[in-house]
């Protein structure tokens, strides 16, 4: 790791570990497929999100790994000076479009190109299930945030939920491995998903005070056509391991899930699928 100056701006420059390159191939290009059916799914924590970052009018707001933009045009709604940022391209120009009084930027941690103490409030709407080096990154997202300003981080938790559940059941029962090509986070940088795993993560790699984290539990309403569409386009993990082996083992899996997701359906047709997420909050000491 080496750190270069631009001015008032530290950037740490630190090279892509082979989970981020597989994050990049994942996501790109697919931002309309997730809006449509995941992105759905990631902004039922939104609120709570910015409740616990103590998101309110004209405090300068960070939302890092911003998707499709939800987090930063709700930050906006409260009146909220807003920058988001987001590693992929097609997910940058959604989030422009979603949020069009943010400033969007194409940035990827653990490398933000902002000063430090910038920020009285950052945001991560599920971003550190997304990057190869999570201690590194929650360091980043703390440089950037002012002395007393306050961090808040959703990632999923694990074991997942049933809901949660539902297309790796599928995959595995329909007999298709995860490809080689997609790499795991490397042991020595995962932590635990666990309320106690989350919270020593704030504490210990991003130093942050007042620390609190809890479990949100929701039951998401969608169809078995907008569930299966995400994965079936190739979005996130699970997507590219269903399309892995060409479109007949893609077929396959799809009948699984349609046969499974019959214990998820209720009377209207509609799937209800139980889901689990981990809220943490913290302070940057003063």
């Amino acid at each position: 790791m080496s750190v270069a100056n631009t001015g008032e701006v530290s950037v740490q420059v630190v090279a892509e570990t082979p989970f981020d390159a597989g994050e990049r191939r994942a996501w790109a290009g697919r931002a309309a497929a997730y809006a449509a059916g995941f992105g759905r799914l990631c902004a039922y924590t939104v609120p709570r999100l910015l409740d616990a970052a103590g998101v309110t009018e004209g405090g300068r707001v960070l939302d890092a790994g911003t998707g499709t933009g939800t987090a930063a045009a709700a930050a906006c709604a409260r009146g909220a000076r807003v920058t988001a940022v987001d590693a992929e391209p097609d997910m940058v120009r959604s989030a422009a479009a979603a949020a069009p009084a943010a400033a969007v930027h194409l940035a990827t941690l653990p490398q933000l190109p902002f000063a430090d103490g910038r920020f009285d409030a950052v945001v991560g709407n599920f971003v550190l299930n997304h990057v190869g080096r999570p201690r590194a990154a929650l360091a980043e997202l703390r440089r950037v945030t002012r002395p007393g300003g306050r961090i808040a981080l959703t990632v999923w938790a694990a074991p997942p939920a049933p809901g949660q559940a539902l297309l790796g059941r599928a995959v595995q029962a329909a007999g298709v491995p995860r490809p080689p090509d997609i790499p795991a986070l490397a042991p020595e940088e995962d932590f635990p998903r666990t309320e106690q795993g989350l919270a020593e993560l704030l504490r210990t790699a991003g130093g942050l005070t007042e620390v609190t984290c809890s479990a949100v539990s929701w039951e998401h309403r969608t169809t078995p056509e907008e569930w299966w569409h995400g994965p079936a386009s190739g979005v996130a993990t699970i997507g590219r391991v269903v399309t892995s082996q060409g479109p007949a083992a893609t077929e396959r899996i799809r009948r699984h899930f349609l046969e499974l997701a019959t214990e998820f359906t209720a009377s209207d047709g509609q799937l209800v699928l139980p889901h689990t997420a981990l809220l943490a909050s913290g302070r940057v000491a003063a």
